[in-house]
């Protein structure tokens, strides 16, 4: 027990020591080891980031942070934004800062210019920020007056610092720091020096930007950068852009001539014959999974009366994200965003009991939801896209149950896809939202303990995490994440439990006591959106898809007119397999046709001549490889048809 002149600090050991009130961790960290005061740079107090130099008022649990550990990375882009702000200023005088947070994978700063940026001044900026970095500069921090803050601003023309000093809240700090001369309003915390940035960042491109995000005030200049703590951690980095701007689906998309864009229909995917192949071809696979595992499939109006998504919730809680039209007699309608109030309305046509339940039902439906022209992005991010959707109707009791199958049917067709690095997030209540809070709290403690579940059958393999308040408005979630080939996460399947919306629609199954009791129904997708796995899937495989999942799997190429009838041959041979194929008649080098294909990203190319009509074999050479080879037809049907079986069908 310590008395009121010293505090209880706890390391990360559980060893406890007292100091005085006001210690600050440098001179604790100094007080242990001089070593591990020098590559300290800042601390982490009852798991919040602090200065180095806070003194310690209360007992707290303390841990130093290196500038290796993986919390001081947020902190090297917060500081590599700070010095970035002093360069751009100490390279063109009178250009305001405004603001300049860390985001995902680096930082940005927005300035208020006379002149806009040149790609040019990106390398002139490095230059001066790798000087501003060596001069080694502490940081230091101050606490001012607003009065003397909006004064100082006011003095040095930056007027969008006094509109920020004017939107901190009365009684909360207003922090200065300072790195040598410069300074900014900035709520911290800050290494310990310039020097601790190191040689790792990298500035990546100029934007526009308008002050706080409103197209109705100035426009401002916004620079992104990057930074890592190694240089090879901004190697890597590099060259994972790198990798992801050759796998761009929307580039592969036209080279492959999958799908096109236009403006007329923003959000909205138009499939080219090839496109709509591959997207059958998954559809036809989830449709399969879904079968052998007991789902019947449906299919709900895309438009229903608005008075029905108030009674579901969605009109109060997503209203904002769904497309509405009016008719001539004022009814109004709206484009579903989603297809469970409708799949209850099928459960609910015809008695149902405890004995038919759990029923699953499921639907490859096209729904519309609002997202704004600028959040578009290809096939990632769109307005109109077809879910997998399915929703399973149960007793509480089988809650467990249910979710462990849904679990393994998931991690299945993922390894059928490649992908078996998989994170699962238990997302929990948002603040808007329908229902009880005891039904959240049964909904929550039951997926809870599918996840826990999850970890104990895979031994640990399977990472899970806890995204509270990221929950749909009707129930929590579980997400399925999965890792790519370079590395990038990408969001796909759910399984939602929820205790709220059969109710709200007025559902019921009799129990065995032949009382009526709502059912509980579990939201769950595989896929997704199929439009956005389908652009995953491009950018995983960077086009060059298993020949089972390509659109068109082989083209037939004769070398010469003469083998044009044996070409023909051989494409009825390998149609008749059921395999996707074409033939390639022009009268072009072979070398063309072969350079064409390969762009196109065709899996097999099939090549004949004169010898290999006389001998019926075909010349066979895959994607990516300049080897061929030569074997007769019989066998080449017989293996590229076992290759092209879909891994559920092997």
């Amino acid at each position: 027990m310590s008395d009121a002149s010293e505090v209880t600090i706890t390391f990360p050991d559980g060893k406890s020591r007292q100091v005085a009130a006001g210690t600050t961790g440098l001179e604790i960290a100094k007080s242990i080891s001089p070593s591990l005061a020098k590559r300290t740079v800042a601390m982490s107090l009852d798991g919040q980031l602090a200065d180095l130099a806070d003194p310690i008022t209360k007992d707290v649990t303390i841990k130093f942070v290196s500038r290796t550990d993986p919390e001081a990375l947020e902190l090297i882009r917060h500081d590599s934004a700070h010095v970035m702000a002093e360069a751009v200023q100490a390279l063109w005088p009178g250009t305001q800062v405004t603001i300049g947070p860390v985001i995902e994978n680096g930082f940005f700063y927005d300035f208020a210019k006379e002149h806009p940026f040149e790609p040019d001044d990106i390398p002139r900026i490095e230059k001066k920020m790798a000087e501003i970095i060596a001069k080694n500069a502490p940081f230091t921090k101050q606490f001012w007056s607003r009065e003397k803050a909006k004064q100082v601003f006011r003095d040095k023309g930056e007027m969008f610092k006094i509109e920020l000093v004017d939107a901190i809240p009365e009684g909360e700090d207003l922090k200065i720091y300072n790195q040598g001369e410069w300074f900014d309003l900035c709520r911290g915390p800050h290494m310990t020096s310039t020097g601790q940035i190191g040689k790792a960042f990298k500035l990546m491109k100029f934007a526009g930007a308008y002050w706080r995000g409103d197209s109705n005030n100035p426009q401002l200049q916004r620079i992104y950068g990057t930074a890592f703590a190694t240089e090879e951690e901004l190697k890597e980095y590099l060259h994972r852009l790198e990798e992801a701007e050759k796998r761009d689906h929307r580039k592969l998309g036209r080279e492959m001539d999958l799908f096109h864009f236009q403006e007329e229909a923003p959000g909205s995917v138009f499939w080219h014959p090839k496109g709509w192949t591959l997207f059958q071809t998954l559809i036809a696979y989830m449709r399969r999974a879904q079968q052998r595992a007991g789902y019947q499939e449906v299919n709900s109006p895309d438009m229903m009366e608005k008075h029905f998504w108030e009674l579901s919730g969605h009109w109060e809680n997503y209203g904002e994200n769904m497309f509405t039209t009016t008719l001539p007699d004022e009814r109004v309608f709206c484009c579903k965003p989603m297809n469970c109030p409708g799949h209850v309305q099928i459960y609910k046509h015809g008695l149902k009991s405890y004995r038919d339940l759990p029923l699953k039902i499921a639907e490859f439906g096209k729904v519309h939801r609002y997202e704004p022209s600028g959040a578009l992005h290809g096939m990632l991010r769109v307005r109109h896209f077809t879910q997998d959707d399915a929703h399973i109707f149960i007793t509480e009791d089988q809650i467990m149950e249910e979710c462990l199958k849904i679990n393994d049917l998931m991690l299945s067709i993922y390894k059928d896809f490649g992908f078996e690095d998989i994170f699962i997030k238990l997302s929990t209540r948002p603040e808007k939202r329908v229902g009880a809070d005891e039904l959240w709290d049964k909904a929550e403690k039951a997926l809870g303990d599918v996840l826990e579940e999850v970890k104990r059958q895979s031994n640990g393999r399977v990472k899970t995490a806890l995204q509270p308040g990221e929950g749909a408005f009707y129930g929590p979630k579980l997400e399925y994440v999965l890792r790519d080939a370079i590395g990038r996460e990408w969001q796909c399947g759910t399984t939602q439990v929820d205790f709220n919306l059969a109710g709200r629609l007025g559902a019921f199954y009799i129990d065995e006591h032949s009382q009526k009791k709502t059912p509980v129904m579990i939201h769950r997708a595989m896929f997704g959106s199929l439009e956005r796995f389908t652009g995953i899937l491009i950018e995983n495989f960077a086009g060059h898809f298993p020949l089972w999942l390509a659109p068109l799997q082989i083209v037939v190429a004769p070398i010469v007119s003469d083998a044009n009838d044996y070409a023909l041959e051989v494409v009825a041979a390998l149609t008749a397999a059921g395999l996707r194929v074409e033939s390639d008649l022009r009268n072009e080098k072979i070398n063309l046709k072969i350079r064409e294909h390969s762009l196109a990203k065709v899996p097999v190319i099939v090549v004949v001549g004169k010898r290999e009509a006389e001998e019926r074999k075909v010349s066979i050479r895959r994607l990516g490889s300049q080897d061929q080879t030569v074997i007769s037809l019989d066998e080449a049907l017989a293996s590229l048809k076992a290759e092209a079986t879909p891994p559920d069908l092997r």
